[in-house]
């Protein structure tokens, strides 16, 4: 009588060989270099903001963009590496907080610490020089129009300032909700 078990143990070695075991020699190596590409990645990394999810997300999207693109194996493997560097550089516009901060070009102030009556404290005091706000109103027009309609009469002593913050805030969502669309439409063909 045959056993069955060791016969099944066999085949399995067999089968293991035929798609894995005789690979297993370059898919070391390939590992091996893997750890030394995310080697700064890794060692940069810390859990306690999101900055470093996104360098994590770069690197990859960076890397997969370059090894469809370069190989070009598929339909839209070239269109798919284009969308995967958007990405990239839209994690570069919302990690950087650039459209949080470009309402600052378009104005220029003074910062100055000033006594305070009791003598032994300071407080900030900020003068504006100049302002062209309409100007950056102008550069992002629709999204000026929608920031306008949603918004309600602002109180307080500078009405643009204002309104050019809300317009930096709300291009900052609209790039971040762009990164994640683009990923969630088309991640799942990225990878073959």
């Amino acid at each position: 009588m045959i056993n069955t078990t060791k016969l099944s143990v066999f085949y399995k070695i067999k089968l293991w060989w035929k798609f894995e075991g005789q690979y297993y020699h370059t898919e070391f190596i390939k590992g091996v270099k893997n750890i030394f590409k995310w080697l700064p990645i890794v060692w940069r990394d810390r859990d306690y903001d999101d900055s470093y999810i996104f360098d994590a997300l770069k690197f990859k999207l960076k890397n997969t963009a370059k090894y469809i693109g370069d190989r070009d194996w598929h339909e839209n493997a070239k269109r798919d590496s284009e969308r995967m560097m958007t990405c990239v550089r839209l994690i570069e516009k919302v990690k950087g907080e650039y459209y949080n901060m470009e309402w600052m070009d378009y104005h220029n102030s003074d910062y100055n610490f000033v006594d305070l009556p009791d003598g032994k404290h300071k407080e900030l005091k900020i003068t504006r020089v100049s302002e062209n706000f309409d100007d950056y109103f102008a550069k992002h027009k629709s999204s000026y129009k929608k920031i306008m309609s949603g918004e309600k009469a602002i109180y307080g002593n500078d009405e643009k300032q204002h309104t050019a913050m809300s317009l930096s805030r709300y291009k900052h969502n609209q790039a971040r909700r762009l990164l994640f669309t683009i990923m969630e439409r088309h991640i799942e063909g990225w990878w073959d």
